[in-house]
């Protein structure tokens, strides 16, 4: 229970902060989707035996899960604001988080008993982490030079 209080207080926090507007940096990115997907696949690994309906029902949710992301990133928009990159939440996001939640329902209730395949934490990681993509492709053609490679990675 205190597991999913901390989730869902963790996923109030980011909302709310993007709603306002923050500064765009890789981490508050990239770091809760990748940690709720850390959680999921563990959440997976106590799942059991996994057949192949539930390895189904895996990949149409997280399909679903991260194209539903992407509609959202879609509507963030992405600024500067004295000389860094920002994020905002539009109304158009939270009309696409309602349209999220409405369509994760409708896959979740579709799936029935095989639910263990596909752990909310993952699912809600998937849509973050698909919510990041277009987020950060706009970043980058905003701002480029705001990217700081490690040398290893730099063009010659």
């Amino acid at each position: 229970m205190i597991t999913w209080l901390l989730i869902a207080g963790a996923v109030v926090a980011v909302v709310v902060r993007r709603a306002i507007g923050e500064p765009l940096n890789a981490r508050d990115l990239a770091g809760p989707p990748l940690v709720l997907l850390g959680l999921g696949g563990y959440a997976l690994t106590k799942a059991g035996h996994l057949g192949a309906v539930d390895v189904l029902w895996l990949v149409v949710g997280s399909l679903v899960g991260l194209a539903m992301g992407v509609l959202r990133g879609s509507s963030v928009v992405v600024f500067t604001r004295d000389g860094a990159l920002w994020q905002r939440y539009t109304g158009r996001t939270f009309a696409y988080w309602g349209v999220s939640i409405a369509v994760n329902a409708v896959v979740g209730y579709t799936a029935g008993p095989y639910t263990d395949a596909r752990p909310i934490t993952l699912s809600i990681g998937v849509g973050l982490l698909g919510e990041a993509a277009p987020v950060a492709l706009r970043a980058l053609r905003l701002a480029p030079d705001a990217v700081r490679l490690p040398e290893v990675l730099r063009p010659r």
